[in-house]
């Protein structure tokens, strides 16, 4: 008898959390295996997991990365199979799934949530085991779990968006700076006029139609240096939105605009203590510093990310403390509060 060739379950081309939701789907359906399949809740779970298998091997899309549809619907359905499987165990099966359920509600669920506090008093007294009696509080605090474990990730989702439009916006401003420059050089000037040196431009000694883009490029230069400098705060994250990376790349269009706008202050003597610069080289020093000092602003948004990063759980992570806890993994810098 010739064996037929085994299907690659996760599917090989799928990325990261596909994969992950793929293979659970597979683990979900040998546990429904044997069990009353006919049943409306069996059935029902079924559906679910076939909504979650197509979600997830939906081909991707720039509209589905930016609503995160594929992604909610995947683990959506994969929830609520979760809870169907749940309601089918057999009454011998299900003391080993109070430490599930409990993990769960200490990771999403508040400390002060009733229904968390009341299946952990039921399971300090029970061994951590769960009795067929309490199967309906574990169906709704495992379902309440879930939704909170979803809105987390959507969260995370609309942070993700709000810095994309933001990096867009940011280096729209720095093309159009740019390209005003390059087309009008008497538009924004960046020289400068000492008295005893004469005057000092980022090229030469006169206005030039590059001195704008080589001060951006000087900016977005500095910027990506600082920003993989900071890198060794920032720790990667299993969810499916790369918010690392999205943060990292909101520095290069700023430190160009803030190299422009730095150099611009200097020659309104806005900053005490600077007026006019002597040469081309102290032009471009300056501008490097501006555009590194873009790092004041984005490394108030990078603790952000930190954060809303820390309060996305999975159990990978500590359940004992609330989402605003400190549980960084080893290694990683604390919170800025905490180190002052």
């Amino acid at each position: 008898m010739t064996m037929k060739p085994i299907k690659d379950v996760p599917g090989k081309d799928a990325c990261s959390w596909r994969q992950r939701a793929l293979a659970h789907i597979t683990e979900l359906r040998s546990q429904l295996d044997g069990l009353d399949e006919e049943s409306p809740v069996a059935l029902g779970a079924q559906r679910h997991l076939k909504a979650a298998e197509e979600a997830a091997a939906r081909k991707p899309s720039l509209a589905g990365a930016w609503s995160g549809f594929a992604v909610d619907r995947t683990w959506a359905n994969i929830n609520e199979a979760e809870v169907a499987l749940l309601r089918l165990m057999p009454d011998e099966e299900l003391p080993w799934w109070g430490s599930d359920v409990l993990a769960r509600a200490l990771q999403h669920l508040g400390k002060q949530d009733p229904r968390r506090a009341k299946l952990e008093q039921l399971l300090l007294h029970q061994d951590g085991k769960l009795a067929p009696q309490d199967r309906t509080l574990a169906v709704i605090t495992m379902q309440a779990a879930n939704i909170s474990a979803q809105q987390e990730k959507a969260r995370l989702r609309s942070f993700r968006n709000t810095i994309l439009v933001s990096t867009a916006v940011m280096a729209v401003i720095a093309l159009v700076l740019a390209v005003v420059g390059f087309i009008s050089p008497a538009v924004i000037k960046l020289c400068f006029h000492d008295p005893t040196t004469g005057p000092a431009c980022p090229i030469g000694t006169e206005p030039n139609k590059w001195d704008v883009p080589v001060v951006e490029l000087i900016g977005l230069t500095s910027a990506s240096l600082v920003g993989a400098f900071g890198l060794r705060r920032i720790y990667g994250t299993s969810a499916p939105y790369m918010l690392p990376v999205v943060l990292s790349l909101l520095k290069l269009p700023a430190g160009a605009v803030s190299a422009v706008i730095g150099l611009m202050l200097i020659q309104g003597r806005f900053i005490p203590g600077l007026s006019n610069l002597d040469t081309s080289a102290q032009i471009i020093a300056w501008a490097a510093v501006f555009g590194a000092a873009q790092q004041i602003i984005t490394g108030l948004v990078d603790e952000q990310g930190q954060n809303v990063l820390r309060s996305v759980r999975d159990s990978s992570r500590g359940v004992g403390k609330e989402a605003g806890d400190d549980d960084s993994p080893p290694g990683s810098a604390p919170p800025r509060e905490k180190q002052l």
